[in-house]
């Protein structure tokens, strides 16, 4: 596994964009998307709403896995 970020392509509004996220990121995100049963550019293209003008796009979806993945963990209280 490498941390070095891999670029993919996405369409949002209608336009090709690139992100660029490491692979863990990527197959996350991806399995996140299945679970929704929605398609990744969707998936991504809420996200881009969701986040606000102090945040790039790439740290947005990265927040989003993580928070995704921490909100399935069991509380620890």
């Amino acid at each position: 596994m490498t941390a070095r970020p891999v670029k993919h392509s996405v369409t949002l509004h209608g336009h090709r964009t690139s992100i660029s996220l490491e692979a863990p990121f990527w197959s996350e995100l991806r399995a996140i998307a299945r679970q929704k049963n929605m398609p990744i550019n969707a998936l991504v293209a809420g996200i881009d709403e969701a986040r606000g003008v102090e945040s790039g796009l790439a740290s947005a979806i990265r927040v989003y896995v993580l928070k995704t993945l921490k909100d399935r963990l069991p509380d620890a209280d």
